[in-house]
């Protein structure tokens, strides 16, 4: 544990963005036991406030908040502060959301279940490290969840323009939409 708080550097700052206040508030303490100064809110707006008052050195960010996308507080965390180290933490993983989060800013992009280790790993990773190489290829499902979630991102998370491009109809695209990733 010490190691890690000589790792944190002078600014410990970190801000948990998750509407879910149990996981949040478990996920606070276990940071405070590893050295951060954690601020907690349970929504963009909120997420906003606090970013644009006082931008934190480390977050992480919920994607899918009950008010909105987690992805408007990276972009305003990443302009208030440019080495703020963000980790975008999510159930409702996907390569197209994984690929939108790095590139407006994001650090990295965790899946849930994902514990106080993980986070603090990817919030302390320096370089270029790769992740390990998985042993099991996608399901046809998943390959499918994958596409349909980069033509979401392509269309700014518009569902009537994604629905169009996809062919599909627009009440069918949310109801993918609102579902969990399959396996």
């Amino acid at each position: 544990m010490e190691n890690t708080i000589a790792e944190l550097g002078t600014d410990r700052s970190l801000l948990l963005v998750d509407d879910d206040e149990t996981f949040v508030k478990r996920l606070a303490k276990a940071m405070e036991k590893r050295g951060f100064v954690v601020e907690t809110v349970t929504s963009v707006a909120a997420g906003r406030a606090v970013a644009t008052a006082r931008p934190p050195a480390y977050a992480v960010v919920d994607l899918r908040l009950e008010d909105g996308n987690g992805l408007d507080v990276v972009e305003l965390l990443r302009e208030r502060r440019p080495d703020c180290r963000i980790v975008v933490l999510t159930g409702y993983g996907a390569i197209a959301t994984a690929v939108a989060a790095v590139k407006i800013g994001a650090t990295d992009y965790l899946s849930k279940p994902a514990d106080a280790d993980d986070i603090t790993n990817a919030l302390l990773i320096k370089g270029s490290a790769m992740p390990p190489v998985l042993d099991n290829p996608m399901s046809a499902d998943r390959v499918r969840w994958e596409h349909i979630q980069r033509v979401y991102e392509m269309c700014n998370r518009n569902v009537s323009e994604t629905a169009r491009r996809l062919s599909m109809h627009r009440r069918t695209l949310q109801r993918i939409l609102a579902k969990r990733s399959p396996k």
